[in-house]
């Protein structure tokens, strides 16, 4: 029996869609064109790569309800006009997804199934599709219940404890209860995003990661609010507890969002076939579960469990971007991590500025870091997202 050798993952490149508003700019664009979009981008800035090396191609969806079925990964790859005989598959891990996919395709290549993949994420929030369940008879007469697929639950195992089914939102509350998280602060980290989103889009930050979708007029995120201000965000009522008790509203947590982002990785004999310099390595990943009304502390072990693997630590971190779910989620996180700069976190803006488009998030956050680490020369970054339900998932690069 032959023993393999475990590869390095290199980060060649990193593309994202410029994050659609829920209803906005992005909403007549299918999903599945999204996401060929980024995986065409990708092929079209490594010119010496041949598209027939591509082993695979993956990518994260939450929904997956309306044109994303049929695996968008694989619509992908024959919208984009790659070669028949390149495959994918698509994963879903909820609000991870899109970083998962990237863990999935850097397992491949870290065990020399694959020398080159292109990993990503798509999600289209504005054109999720309402859904109806077949009747549990034939030829009903009455009236037939239709849910939205955009976001949250639907139809509900009965058998689900109550509290483990309760709203994102209220779940947001619970972990603001916990590390007593005020309204105040959320609201002063929400601002703090919009501020540090509009920095780097004027400093030109993210002009080398960005790539818009051709016809539709959208140069750059399209949620940012650099005017809002405290008084402003304070004059929002709470979404979830309306008792007087409640602190998240719709300022202070990630809006309904449409986009896609990609990767492209490879090992060193894939690396040489782009003939481009990497932007960084994948070190060490981790996924990890958690009660599900606090889905948003999901992170906090995950993140420890990915240090640790690549023999790091909380003080090496040069760069994390976390997933700004909700400010009450992003805070409780930080509360766990007394010894980690927050300066080091989401420094080019976070998910309630720049959006969260469920499955594709993931992949913008590590293409996010590997572009930061790039820019910086060297260092060791992180992305981690909270996941409905109650998980977490933490990739670690470095360069």
């Amino acid at each position: 029996m032959s023993i393999r050798t475990v590869r390095d993952v290199y980060v060649v490149d990193a593309v994202r869609t410029p994050i659609g508003k829920f209803g906005g700019a992005l909403a007549g664009v299918r999903p599945d064109d999204l996401a060929a979009h980024v995986v065409r981008a990708l092929v079209d800035r490594t010119p010496d790569l041949d598209p027939a090396r591509i082993d695979d191609v993956v990518f994260g969806d939450a929904n997956g309800a309306g044109e994303d079925n049929r695996d968008v990964a694989r619509m992908a790859v024959l919208l984009a006009g790659l070669p028949v005989t390149v495959p994918g598959v698509t994963v879903n891990r909820l609000c991870g997804s899109g970083l998962e996919a990237v863990i999935q395709a850097a397992r491949a290549i870290a065990l020399g199934d694959a020398s080159v993949a292109i990993a990503g994420g798509v999600e289209s929030m504005s054109r999720a599709p309402w859904v109806v369940q077949k009747p549990e008879r034939a030829f009903p007469a009455g009236h037939q219940q239709m849910w939205s697929t955009t976001l949250g639950w639907r139809m509900t195992n009965p058998r689900m404890p109550a509290e483990w089914a309760g709203s994102l939102g209220e779940g947001a509350e619970l972990i603001a209860d916990k590390y007593a998280v005020t309204r105040e602060a959320q609201d002063a980290f929400a601002l703090e995003s919009h501020r540090k989103a509009a920095a780097a889009w004027a400093a030109g930050l993210y002009d080398g990661e960005v790539v818009p979708y051709e016809g539709v007029d959208l140069a750059r995120d399209e949620c940012i609010r650099e005017g809002s201000t405290p008084e402003a965000l304070a004059r929002l009522k709470p979404a979830f507890r309306t008792d007087g008790r409640g602190t998240v509203t719709a300022g202070n947590a990630s809006p309904l969002n449409d986009g896609a982002a990609a990767l492209l990785l490879t090992d060193e004999a894939g690396l040489a076939a782009t003939g481009r310099e990497p932007l960084a390595r994948i070190s060490a990943s981790a996924v990890t579960g958690i009660e599900p009304q606090l889905f948003g502390l999901g992170p906090v072990d995950a993140v420890q469990r990915a240090l640790g693997k690549a023999g790091r630590g909380l003080g090496d971190l040069s760069v994390l971007e976390l997933n700004e779910a909700f400010a009450a989620q992003a805070l409780g996180c930080l509360a766990a991590w007394p010894e980690l700069d927050p300066a080091v976190v989401n420094p080019r803006g976070g998910a309630i500025a720049i959006g969260h488009p469920l499955g594709a998030s993931g992949a913008r956050l590590a293409g996010a870091v590997a572009h930061q680490l790039a820019a910086a020369g060297s260092g060791t970054g992180m992305a981690a997202l909270c996941i409905g339900v109650g998980q977490g998932i933490a990739l670690v690069l470095e360069r």
